[in-house]
């Protein structure tokens, strides 16, 4: 008799019964990340991806371990924890289901090494396709927001800050900047974090202005360049290539460049003068009508747009827009949210 069949004899059922256990859970979590993929994303390839290892998984789960399961003698079946009892965003939902398969694939990893020859091997190999899938599915599911985003906010310094950024998430806003100049950076870390949670909680993207540091430290879902900032590639080489990284532009040729370094999004303004650019004078709806023509990836047009002018824009092609002071001095941010997407829709 072999050393693993000796191993397994000193404790009868209990290596089966862990593996039977989590080869349910992997297969479960990978499920769960597969309906979004297809149903939500739209993306052959990764629900394709989920199914394969599905299946994978499938070919190890033998009537053996099958034979082994006793639900009513296993202690874990009553165990819960209260952040398992509520979901307020579908990256949660994938977050949490991808978590869980790669904890059960480690598990059955280990495990797998004293049950049969190359399971241990198998689960690792399956592991780090999980953690690549992870990536790349946050990184799509990033995008496309980004994508579908038409009205983006860029906060201003003001004592209600997270009422404001709250009351227009209620209107429907999903994507949110922090930007904040001349703050300590202890108090920026914190009201960061904060925001980052807020828009969260909403299921909208959140962006940190200028400082790479801070959107690493709070996870923030990217990073908006200035002119004078990081160039774009060092930028990405910091943040990986999940985090979306935006760029201001004023004029054609710096857009040409925003494009080629590799921005995920560029604002193209200021349309109109406004204070956030003191001294600069504005791009004007020509600029705007020149990146409807050139500008192949996601762009907002930004600078002094209000209730009063945003139709301008539009009727000049903009199909997604960035506000400051339209939102964070309005005496009704959710209403002022609600009509400024009722006209963006509309396009």
């Amino acid at each position: 008799m072999d050393e693993q069949s000796n191993q397994r004899k000193e404790q009868p059922f209990a290596i089966e019964r862990i593996l039977d256990a989590n080869l349910d859970r992997a297969r479960e979590g990978l499920r769960i990340v597969e309906e979004w993929c297809r149903f939500g994303l739209n993306d052959t390839q990764l629900a394709e991806k989920c199914k394969q290892m599905r299946q994978e998984i499938a070919s190890w789960h033998s009537s053996e371990l099958r034979l082994a399961r006793d639900t009513l003698e296993d202690v874990g079946t009553g165990l819960s924890h209260p952040q398992e009892e509520t979901r307020s965003s579908v990256e949660q939902i994938l977050q949490a289901n991808l978590c869980r398969t790669q904890e059960a694939m480690r598990v059955l990893e280990e495990y797998g090494k004293l049950y049969k020859s190359g399971m241990g091997e198998a689960f690792k190999q399956m592991r780090y396709q999980v953690y690549i899938m992870e990536s790349t599915l946050l990184t799509s599911r990033r995008r496309q927001q980004l994508k579908d985003t038409r009205l983006y906010l860029v906060t201003s310094p003001c004592e209600q800050l997270f009422s404001i950024v709250e009351a227009a998430l209620k209107g429907g806003l999903t994507l949110v900047q922090y930007r904040d100049k001349n703050t300590d950076d202890i108090v920026r870390l914190a009201n960061a974090q904060k925001l980052r949670q807020l828009c969260r909680d909403y299921g909208a993207l959140f962006i940190m202005n200028d400082r790479v540091d801070l959107a690493l430290a709070v996870d923030a879902d990217g990073v908006h360049l200035g002119q004078q900032d990081l160039p774009i590639a060092v930028a990405r080489q910091i943040l990986g290539p999940q985090r979306i990284i935006g760029r201001s532009t004023t004029n054609p040729q710096e857009m040409e460049q925003a494009i080629a370094q590799g921005a995920d999004y560029i604002g193209v303004g200021p349309v109109y003068e406004t204070p956030t650019k003191a001294g600069k004078a504005a791009a004007g709806l020509e600029y705007v009508r020149h990146a409807v023509k050139h500008a192949p990836i996601p762009w907002f047009a930004i600078g002094g747009i209000n209730l009063f002018n945003v139709k301008d824009v539009i009727d000049a092609g903009a199909e997604r827009v960035a506000v400051v002071r339209a939102i964070m001095q309005a005496e009704d941010p959710t209403r002022v949210t609600q009509v400024f997407l009722s006209q963006l829709m509309k396009k």
